[in-house]
């Protein structure tokens, strides 16, 4: 089942599932086992792949070049995300976290991405965190020079509030394709700041890392109230399980996010899929917000 969407009037066009990297050095894959794996979510319609450069301490998008190597043509039929901006202390030389936006070090990190993904191009490049020390025209001029190039179509950002999207946006001539932000029945926040709003008002679609809580919502005693709603959910609406009603919550908003998949195991990557056949009605909607929330609307 192949559904497609535009991330924004002038952006990408992705798959309406993201799946995400983040835990691939934990996943134990060997590159051929890992060929495999994204051969099998490109079956089920997912062909947007979610990285950064930090990720599995530096690793990951190395050990996914080495997928890609496997199966010649495997990356022409992927979209490519990938994410710079913090510098971590896996690398020996940085004696601390960090944050790094200035255009010199977007650049070496987008053609360092290019080179351990062994391709020429990034479908989209985000700044994966606000950076306090950011100069909106330092990160412009990074974008622009990239974009200048063909080493990156499409730019975003990522966890950005929506004067630091706004600030970077006033410095691009391209619109920004997304704001990739953290969305969960556990994490509701952004709802109601104005960070979604502002997606909605510039047609651009977020992308939702974390969806299932870190995974806390499936044990965690507090939540129980919002697992026996999920539940009593999933029983109306003829679920498999309560993952595929957590996702279908999220793109149940108006701004239509495109929810991360960060299960390395095939077969639940194809039940997350399958969540986009349910559509929730506006009062299981806001039952399992009340769940997860603890209080009804004011």
């Amino acid at each position: 089942m192949t559904e497609r969407v535009r991330l924004s009037p002038q952006g990408p066009e992705f798959s309406r599932m993201v799946m995400g990297y983040w835990r691939l050095m934990e996943w134990g894959m060997t590159p051929a086992t890992l060929s495999r794996f994204i051969e099998q979510h490109l079956e089920l319609g997912i062909t947007t792949v979610d990285h950064a450069d930090i990720y599995g301490g530096y690793q990951c998008e190395a050990a996914f070049g080495e997928a890609l190597k496997q199966t010649p043509g495997l990356r022409e039929k992927l979209e490519i995300v990938t994410k710079c901006g913090i510098a971590t202390t896996a690398k020996p030389e940085h004696a601390l976290g960090h944050y790094v936006t200035d255009a010199a070090h977007i650049i070496s990190s987008a053609e360092q991405s290019l080179r351990h993904f062994g391709t020429d191009y990034l479908d989209l490049l985000l700044i994966h965190r606000p950076d306090p020390l950011m100069s909106a025209d330092e990160v412009a001029e990074g974008f622009m020079a990239l974009h200048k190039s063909g080493k990156v179509r499409h730019f975003g950002v990522s966890n950005f509030t929506p004067a630091q999207f706004s600030l970077l946006q006033s410095r691009l001539p391209f619109t920004l394709a997304t704001n990739q932000v953290e969305i969960s029945p556990v994490f509701q926040p952004l709802l109601l700041d104005g960070t979604l709003d502002q997606c909605q008002q510039m047609r651009i679609r977020p992308m939702a890392w974390s969806c299932l809580g870190g995974g806390a919502i499936f044990y965690e005693a507090q939540y129980q109230p919002l697992r026996d709603e999920l539940e009593q959910v999933r029983s109306e609406i003829g679920a498999e399980n309560i993952e595929q009603v957590i996702y279908a919550w999220i793109m149940r908003l108006p701004s239509e996010p495109l929810p991360i998949i960060g299960s390395g195991k095939i077969d639940r990557v194809r039940s997350a899929a399958a969540a986009r056949s349910f559509t929730l009605t506006r009062q299981q909607w806001f039952r399992i917000r009340k769940a997860a929330l603890g209080y009804d609307v004011p």
